[in-house]
């Protein structure tokens, strides 16, 4: 019978290297203070053994977990995974936090938590116990919960704010809602659209503001009204085909809407086939987020693409920095969308009244 190969630790490594389990334990950290020889010397052993750095051993100095934690809102995220619709809000979030972390020698746990719960305290110090996190990223609407804002201050714990401006104390992060939606409504106008419709998000999440300001921004700038032309959603397909509809019932020149996010699109979408409307050549639609549902929309769908994975993963990076007591920046680190045209827009068939 074949041995079974004991596997390779952190000891293996120091006695190949000829230096102490702290200098090894430095290295695996990434941290600055190891010569650059004395790094190669320890790294040159790690490859040799195929050593594999654990958690364990990276929190040898006991200062640090080499963890950070991710929050997600709970009811949104099972019931976009039980819709099965396409949003990958989350894979993407995973995708960014996780590389980055890989780099840096760090995991990312991903939990979700319910932001209206009254239980969110009891959640987030049972997982602060049990994880010892060395930072927290939350998205919207965690990022502006002062519960949970609050309670990490309290533990001292260094946290990103995405979606925020920063208020509670964390880093904040946000994804150029406001330059985004100006971006996009002004791809319509562009286009030769002055009747332009807007789809709100929900109330509780400040980008909700920031998209809606934005859209007014470059209708104001046109010179084009904007009354009576912007109806509430709430970021669900059912809102976006009422608000649609109340958008082509009150304003019937309407000839493009922009929904602040793809399921509300799809709602108008679906709406506009039902009222024998051509997309595009009667009624153009701009989405946000950009999630795989919209590319395989008939016609596919222009977008803003919004940059979670960049975000989280430069989220990642200033969490860690924190707890290297490196300066961060001053304000809101704002990592820019970028637009997508496909073929739910082009120029309208008739000019508008």
């Amino acid at each position: 019978m074949a041995r079974r190969r004991k596997a390779v630790t952190i000891k293996h490594v120091a006695a190949d290297a000829g230096v102490s389990l702290q200098t090894v334990s430095r290295v695996i950290n990434n941290e600055a203070n190891v010569r650059p020889q004395m790094r190669e010397r320890v790294q040159q052993s790690i490859d040799r053994l195929g050593y594999i750095p654990s958690i364990a051993a990276q929190r040898m100095s006991g200062s640090r977990s080499y963890l950070i934690l991710a929050l997600n809102d709970r009811e949104r995220t099972i019931e976009d995974w039980r819709a099965r619709q396409g949003s990958d809000w989350v894979d993407q979030m995973l995708l960014g936090g996780m590389l980055k972390c890989a780099e840096y020698g760090y995991r990312l746990i991903f939990e979700l938590v319910d932001t209206h719960n009254d239980h969110v305290e009891r959640e987030l110090k049972a997982a602060i116990a049990a994880l010892q996190p060395d930072g927290v990223i939350l998205t919207p609407p965690h990022s502006d919960n002062r519960l949970i804002t609050s309670l990490l201050s309290a533990h001292n714990i260094p946290f990103a704010q995405i979606g925020s401006e920063g208020a509670g104390g964390g880093i904040p992060l946000i994804m150029g809602d406001h330059d985004a939606a100006r971006l996009a409504t002004q791809h319509l106008i562009d286009l030769g659209h002055s009747r332009i419709g807007f789809i709100t998000g929900s109330s509780e999440y400040l980008l909700s503001d920031w998209r809606t300001a934005g859209w007014q921004a470059a209708m104001d700038a046109a010179g084009l009204p904007v009354d009576g032309l912007s109806e509430q959603g709430d970021f669900t397909y059912q809102s976006g085909t009422a608000a649609a509809e109340h958008l082509l019932d009150r304003n019937p020149c309407v000839t493009a809407i922009l929904a602040s996010n793809d399921q509300m699109a799809l709602a108008t979408l679906e709406l506009a086939r039902q009222r024998g409307l051509r997309v595009p050549e009667d009624l153009s639609i701009i989405s946000f987020d950009n999630t795989p549902a919209v590319l395989h929309a008939q016609p596919p769908m222009t977008a803003i693409d919004q940059p979670v994975a960049a975000t989280t993963s430069r989220a990642v990076e200033l969490i860690i920095a924190s707890k290297r007591g490196e300066q961060l920046p001053d304000g809101p680190t704002i990592v820019p969308a970028q637009l997508i045209e496909r073929g739910s827009t082009a120029r309208p068939a008739k000019v508008s009244a």
